[in-house]
């Protein structure tokens, strides 16, 4: 398969047309013509490049690529280094940012949602990106926060009162801090995203809505994978995803 057809079929399943994002969707790098391994990860890493040219990759997919709104745009020092991997060995780069977090089925938070056995209802926010739902799994706030850290691998970080009684959640992937308020608005009792900044303590303990910092890596590796699947399954692709760790 040629990697045009490939960005085809990705842009097909995710629509990036229909949100206004921070860096370009789809391929940003172009590699080899002819696709028969796709790397899939979170992000474009060093790291993430040289494992893939050592397993033979044709083409790495991720959620975090390059070329932010923003960011310094010359071809320089890691940024250079990173692209210079991937022309040297062919590899073509396709990333999928928003629209991935955004995807009903297979994105970032639809598909932590499903890891963490929550009950999806709606969306909400920037570009319908808070989603919102029910928990059945009883306990307080303590209880879920012990409960996401054993689903996701890591410690997750609880702020707010831990004997909040936990029914009704919103998360959102990454880094989403700032849509804390958003959620409060939605009358949850808890938010779930990667981050957390210095006022989202106050903002926790004012509103007696617990916020739990799960990692932006650790709640964003699901999405990816999934896509990967996807692509797998409609292709014939052999994909492998690779979770190069961040403690993030």
């Amino acid at each position: 398969m040629q990697i045009h057809d490939v960005r085809n079929i990705l842009d097909a399943c995710l629509e990036p047309w229909r949100y206004k994002d921070y860096a370009p969707n789809g391929l940003q790098v172009e590699g080899k013509e002819e696709i028969n391994k796709v790397v899939t990860g979170v992000t474009a890493s060093q790291a993430l490049i040289d494992a893939a040219a050592a397993r033979g990759a044709d083409a790495i997919l991720v959620h975090h690529g390059y070329f932010w709104k923003g960011e310094d745009a010359r071809i320089c020092g890691m940024k250079k280094l990173r692209i210079r991997a991937l022309l040297q060995h062919d590899i073509s780069l396709l990333a999928y940012h928003l629209p991935l977090d955004g995807h009903l089925e297979l994105g970032n938070n639809a598909q932590l949602g499903k890891v963490l056995g929550l009950e999806p209802a709606g969306q909400a926010g920037e570009q319908g990106l808070l989603w919102h739902g029910g928990w059945a799994g009883g306990g307080d706030a303590a209880a879920f926060a012990d409960h996401v850290s054993g689903a996701l691998g890591r410690t997750a970080q609880l702020l707010g009162r831990p004997d909040r009684p936990v029914r009704r959640v919103a998360w959102c992937t990454g880094g989403a801090q700032g849509f804390f308020a958003d959620a409060i608005a939605l009358g949850v009792d808890v938010f779930i995203t990667g981050e957390a900044s210095e006022q989202n303590y106050h903002m926790a303990m004012e509103s007696d809505v617990a916020f739990i910092a799960a990692g932006h890596h650790a709640t964003e590796r699901f999405g990816i994978k999934a896509l990967g699947e996807h692509l797998a399954q409609v292709s014939g692709i052999n994909v492998e995803f690779i979770d190069v760790s961040n403690p993030v």
